[in-house]
């Protein structure tokens, strides 16, 4: 695809105004400078969606979701980065000029849209034989009548039917004029070969006599086909797909997602289920947050495009065992997406399709309401029932939960799944956490021990002089006592004395997820006012760009994304522009935008009335120095207290002599920084505070 050129891209974020956009989906209110509404995105009563004007940003406190004018498009309407500029160019009468390509690049393009007409055609072919052909009304729709799908959901999906003959699309194809050759590539027709794989010339189509299911990419082109027979023939395929092709990708399309997309994002969940007929049934019934994986192992390409509309999924089981043993290894791909997964299990013999035909809609949905449950929970019980009394079994199932679990990124719901297969297993709970940190916490902690002491100074500060990297864990409050006596407690002391004065071991992975992270909240802080208030002085012809830069140097931060962004705007700065918070939000790159506007977003303002009542906050628009200076004091303070902590570490090992007295030293020159840091930013703290 060819690229949007810069300086049209900037034209349209200048141009879109986020009210409008935002306005032609919910109704916007204005409360102080914020203007505010229900959030399109997840049901809720009290609005929590915020739109700043001046920002040109959104976002919703409630579910989370944020960014510029660009990312709501995409949000949305679930379009691309190009398509949501594509929309906002349209709506603005913008003309999108497009970068001139190669001869091949144009080649291609040509090749994919040749290949997305013609199967647009066949999709209009296959649809107009169901309705209007004898062969096609006795046989294709009486089959799907007798699913029990109506009229309306054939025209949803655009179901068809091919005719039970060798050429007729192909013969229907060459009379509209379409090239042969791109039936061939779509896999619409098939090439005949002789015995030794050679072309004799021959073209069939690949579809014959067959039920039609059009597979949808997100933006609803038709990318291939799903058929299903009627025939009762043992040697003949059932269903029968598409080939991969230039436009079908089987591991990036969900069957159904382009019906089902805005139903998902309002109910917060995606059922997930295996075939089409599935999805169809589901959908009449009023289940339209409904995709299958038609009938393939799920993919990560499959679960990253259920994860751009919700994070939760209930993925429903036909009843039979043979089946569900299959699909959990694609469950656990939901655990490690990142995915909320629930399970429904229907009663053995039935699928969704079968069942919801059996006891009518309202009783399916509350069925599906009452029986789901958490997937670990019912993997547990499942592996637990099938391991019944075999030790070796029994112990192989546990293992098996425990890679599960894993997977889950949410400390507090990987402990209390713990706890219930504890329960379930009647195994104490301590002997499965000494299982899991062998599963997975020692690979971590190698790696750990490999990155041991990779710790560097960076740039200094005017103030201190003074500014390091480092993960060492924070340290407990330090003992009232003086320097003199922490030194002497050390020295003759040794590991017991360093771990009483709190130090500990350098936290691992696991920990450092359950602890906020203050080093990084601090490097947060000064990038967020570098990207809020760059062009702002902080003395006369001294901007807080250039203010923080040389307070802090060029590379400072930590955090690998935070440093990036550092980068960016230290560029535009050397190019003589300030860094942009609008246009940065409007970013090609999706972590990019949702910083940005993370950083930029705030829930409440500083009510007006204050002022009136002549009662003073302090407003960092307004005293730009003091808040760069306590944000560069304090970054400095953490690094310094982490550099103490890797000290205190040290101490905790056989040294010589001469090594401890220099670590005492190190420790001595830290602590006096550490109090001069504390007295800087105005305040009296231990270490640790």
């Amino acid at each position: 695809m060819a690229r949007i050129p810069k300086e049209l891209v900037d034209q349209i974020i200048q141009t879109a105004d986020i009210v409008e956009v935002v306005g032609d989906f919910v109704q916007l209110k204005r409360k102080g400078q914020n203007l505010w509404a229900p959030c399109p995105f997840h049901n809720e009563k009290s609005p929590s969606f915020s739109v700043n004007p001046a920002k040109s940003l959104y976002k919703c406190f409630g579910c989370g979701k944020a960014g510029g004018v660009v990312q709501f498009v995409m949000d949305v309407e679930g379009t691309s980065y190009v398509e949501a500029l594509k929309y906002l160019a349209k709506k603005y009468a913008i003309e999108i000029q497009e970068e001139e390509k190669t001869p091949q690049q144009q080649l291609e393009q040509n090749e994919r849209d040749s290949q997305f007409i013609v199967s647009d055609f066949a999709k209009n072919h296959f649809h107009r034989l169901l309705l209007n052909s004898d062969e096609g009304m006795s046989i294709g729709f009486g089959y799907l009548k007798e699913r029990g799908l109506n009229l309306s959901t054939i025209q949803t999906f655009e179901l068809g039917y091919s005719l039970d003959s060798w050429d007729d699309l192909m013969k229907a194809a060459e009379t509209a004029g379409y090239d042969k050759k791109y039936l061939e590539k779509t896999g619409l027709t098939v090439i005949k070969t002789d015995d030794q794989g050679k072309d004799t010339g021959r073209r069939y189509d690949r579809f014959r006599g067959r039920v039609m299911f059009p597979i949808h990419n997100i933006s609803g082109r038709v990318v291939g086909f799903g058929a299903r027979t009627l025939k009762r023939d043992d040697k003949m395929a059932k269903y029968l797909n598409s080939p991969e092709s230039e436009i079908y990708h089987k591991s990036d399309v969900l069957y159904g997602l382009f019906q089902a997309r805005q139903a998902i994002r309002t109910q917060e969940v995606c059922y997930l289920v295996e075939g089409y007929l599935d999805v169809l049934s589901l959908y009449q019934g009023g289940i339209k947050n409904v995709v299958a994986s038609s009938g393939t192992s799920l993919t990560e390409g499959q679960i990253r495009l259920i994860k751009r509309y919700s994070d939760n999924v209930t993925v429903l089981y036909d009843g039979d065992a043979a089946g569900i043993k299959a699909s959990l290894r694609g469950t656990d791909l939901l655990l490690e997406g990142g995915l909320n997964v629930r399970v429904v299990l229907f009663p053995d013999g039935d699928d969704p399709d079968s069942y919801i035909r059996k006891v009518g809609d309202q009783r399916f949905t509350e069925y599906i309401e009452t029986k789901s449950q958490d997937f670990i929970s019912f993997k547990t019980t499942l592996v637990a029932r099938e391991a019944s009394n075999d030790p070796v079994k029994k112990a192989e199932a546990i293992r098996d939960v425990l890679h599960s679990i894993a997977k889950v990124p949410d400390a507090i719901k990987r402990q209390v799944f713990l706890q219930q297969t504890s329960a379930t297993f009647g195994i104490d709970e301590q002997v499965l956490i000494t299982e899991y940190n062998k599963l997975v916490k020692a690979p971590a902690a190698r790696q750990a021990t490999g990155n041991a002491g990779n710790y560097g100074s960076g740039a200094g500060s005017a103030n201190t002089g003074y500014a390091s990297g480092g993960n060492a864990r924070p340290a407990s409050a330090a003992r009232p006592m003086t320097d003199e006596e922490e030194a002497e407690m050390l020295m003759y002391g040794g590991a017991e004395a360093a771990e009483a004065l709190g130090a500990a071991a350098p936290a691992t992975k696991a920990e450092e997820e359950e602890t906020p992270d203050v080093l990084k909240l601090c490097e947060r802080e000064v990038l967020r006012l570098l990207v809020l208030y760059a062009g702002r002085e902080v003395d006369a012809d001294v901007s807080v760009a250039a203010y923080l830069l040389n307070e802090l140097g060029e590379n400072p931060l930590t955090v690998p994304l935070y440093a990036e962004m550092w980068e960016i705007c230290r560029q535009e700065l050397m190019a003589n522009r300030f860094p942009d918070a609008r246009q940065l939000a409007q970013n090609e790159r999706a972590d990019i935008r949702s910083l940005i506007t993370d950083l930029a977003t705030e829930r409440y303002e500083i009510s007006p009335n204050w002022r009136t009542k002549e009662i003073y906050v302090f407003n960092e628009v307004d005293l730009p120095k003091l808040a760069c200076d306590n944000a560069v004091l304090r970054l400095n303070k953490v690094h310094v207290q982490r550099e103490l902590d890797i000290c205190l570490d040290k101490l905790r090992h056989p040294l010589e002599d001469a090594e401890m007295f220099e670590i005492l030293g190190d420790i001595k020159r830290l602590k006096e920084l550490d109090n001069e840091l504390a007295a800087l930013l105005g305040t009296v703290v231990a270490r640790g505070a």
